[in-house]
């Protein structure tokens, strides 16, 4: 085996819907004010009984069930969130428990909204080196729980949910290089930080940095691939803002590519927001087994990590 696929993919989100309109009722904000500026009309938001952990564990049952594997057919699981209430058992051990699959290596990884495409690109490394041979990637946040749900400039954007891939072995890459970095000085720019936990950040400062800095690194990992961005079936960016989105997917130049547009009906859900929004592609039908896909995530500690791959 010379590389690693991504064999199926799952998602979920709570049953609760939480409208503009509701959050009118919560802070000084309406429908327009909340659409024109960042995009997004719903986003569901899980309750008190709803830890992060069932939420990636209902996501990583409908990838394993995709792919027609059972829980010990996995030997590693990472879950990427940056949410986790605990510091141990990790969120990983948690998911492995609530779906029985027995002896995996279990890591978190925390790079917050790009945390899924490190997970990724770490299962693809893990596989390709021999250390795995199917990996459990997850993406699992509950950002209600860090949600100052008074300040009007961050409750609007934030959603809950999950999504998964089953990494296996295959005798051709269909995970692409990993293109990654960070601005560590911005680091304040975006913050889950504080007691109790708050998120916080810097919009405007985020806004210029993705879309002045952002295209020209993703192009790059479509270079990495041997694959223009014309080439690309698919752009799956985080899911941070429909205003960031748009102009993001313009200047990479991937004319021909639907670009995942999720976060108007889901919010930012963090490490979730890839796997969501792709898992939602592919179960609708608008990408095909095999169409080159971007997947690039970036926000929290200014870090990015991208990669084309393959659709499952």
């Amino acid at each position: 085996m010379n590389g690693s696929r991504i064999a199926a993919v799952g998602h979920y989100q709570p049953a609760k819907v939480l409208t503009n309109e509701d959050l009118a009722g919560l802070v000084d904000t309406s429908d327009e004010w909340i659409t024109s500026r960042v995009g997004i009309r719903t986003r569901h938001v899980a309750g008190p009984d709803e830890p992060v952990d069932e939420l990636a564990a209902h996501a990583a049952a409908k990838a394993l069930a995709a792919a027609g594997l059972a829980p010990d057919d996995i030997d590693l699981v990472l879950v990427a969130t940056s949410t986790a209430v605990d510091r141990s058992p990790n969120m990983a051990a948690r998911v492995a428990a609530r779906l029985g699959i027995p002896s995996p290596a279990v890591m978190d990884i925390n790079v917050v909204c790009a945390g899924f495409t490190h997970a990724l690109a770490t299962a693809d490394h893990a596989v390709r080196a021999g250390g795995a041979t199917r990996v459990l990637v997850i993406g699992a946040d509950k950002m209600s729980d860090v949600t100052d749900w008074t300040d009007r400039t961050t409750c609007v954007l934030v959603g809950d949910g999950a999504g998964a891939a089953v990494v296996e072995a295959a005798d051709e890459a269909g995970i692409g290089p990993v293109l990654w970095g960070s601005v560590p000085e911005m680091g304040h720019a975006v913050r889950i930080e504080g007691t109790p936990s708050r998120f916080a950040q810097e919009g405007q400062s985020v806004y210029r940095w993705a879309t002045t800095r952002l295209p020209r690194i993703a192009r790059q990992a479509c270079e990495r691939a041997g694959l223009a961005p014309e080439d690309l079936a698919a752009v799956v960016l985080h899911q941070a803002n429909l205003r960031i989105i748009e102009p993001l997917a313009e200047k990479i130049g991937a004319v021909n590519a639907v670009v995942a547009r999720d976060v108007t009906e889901s919010g930012n859900t963090s490490a979730a927001s890839i796997p969501l929004a792709l898992s939602k592609l592919v179960e609708r039908g608008a990408i095909s087994t095999g169409d080159p896909v971007l997947l690039f995530g970036f926000g929290g500690n200014l870090s990015y990590a991208g990669q084309v791959v393959r659709c499952p």
